[in-house]
């Protein structure tokens, strides 16, 4: 009894896993048409959907000053209780472009999940890695991947502007 219900689930399954792929292969195409998207894929974190989502909704780097503003208008900064001489700093503020903020974040879990897998196989990691498993180890892991997603953010701001490319070993200089 169950079986064409399931069968028209599976169809349905296959339809929109070919409607996928197409628009995965027309973000190509535009991807490899535009060096600002080219750029911004090489850093660790932001893959095709990220850095075309990222593009597309900031539309030019030049609207913001530098990279603090750029993940403070996605929403990645600390929101600020402060009074006087005394600082307080909440959770992130979680304005803006919740799509991309939420790319952001997943890609900076990915790319701590990867650089524990890299240290527990002693493999070699670069600036960026150890910044992020150093601040992972000083706190919450939560906390850690919001703090690389904002450090992505102004990572890309950086690419975009000056139309560089990605080098992790100088990302977590201070």
């Amino acid at each position: 009894m169950l079986r064409p219900s399931l069968q028209a689930l599976l169809n349905e399954i296959g339809e929109l896993t070919v409607r996928i792929h197409e628009v995965e292969r027309q973000l190509e195409a535009i991807s490899r048409q535009n060096p600002v998207i080219e750029h911004l894929r090489d850093i660790p974190g932001i893959g095709l959907l990220t850095s075309t989502a990222l593009y597309a909704s900031a539309t030019d780097a030049k609207h913001f000053r530098n990279g603090r503003h750029l993940a403070s208008w996605l929403g990645l900064t600390p929101r600020e209780h402060s009074s006087g001489n005394i600082r307080k700093l909440g959770g992130i503020s979680k304005r803006g472009d919740r799509y991309v903020r939420m790319l952001l974040t997943h890609g900076a879990r990915a790319v701590l999940l990867r650089a524990g897998q890299m240290q527990r196989a002693g493999q070699a990691l670069n600036a960026l890695q150890r910044w992020a498993l150093a601040l992972k180890e000083r706190t919450h892991h939560n906390k850690a991947t919001c703090a690389l997603a904002n450090k992505l953010a102004r990572i890309a701001w950086a690419t975009w502007m000056h139309g560089t490319v990605f080098d992790p070993d100088q990302a977590a200089a201070v």
